[in-house]
């Protein structure tokens, strides 16, 4: 899994430091909104030809380590009581 991360780099002057994808105009967030859209990995592929699969797996994996790090407190509905 570490190797993935490596995939992910910050530059400070590509999209004001956000996580991007290999030093490209491409950032984590982007892609990781084109799955949660249903976008399938070959389709994200097909848009972005020097994309690797590894890539794609590379952010979600991201995205997965800072999840990981977060505290959810779920929301009491008293509505029902």
């Amino acid at each position: 899994m570490t190797d993935l991360l490596e995939r992910i780099t910050v530059n400070p002057g590509i999209f004001g430091g956000k996580p991007i994808v290999r030093g490209h105009r491409l950032a984590v967030e982007h892609v990781l909104g084109m799955l949660a859209a249903g976008d399938e990995i070959g389709t994200i592929l097909e848009g972005y030809p020097w994309m690797e699969r590894d890539d794609v797996l590379a952010c979600v994996e991201y995205a997965r380590r800072l999840v990981a790090h977060e505290r959810v407190v779920p929301r009491i509905d008293t509505s029902a009581v």
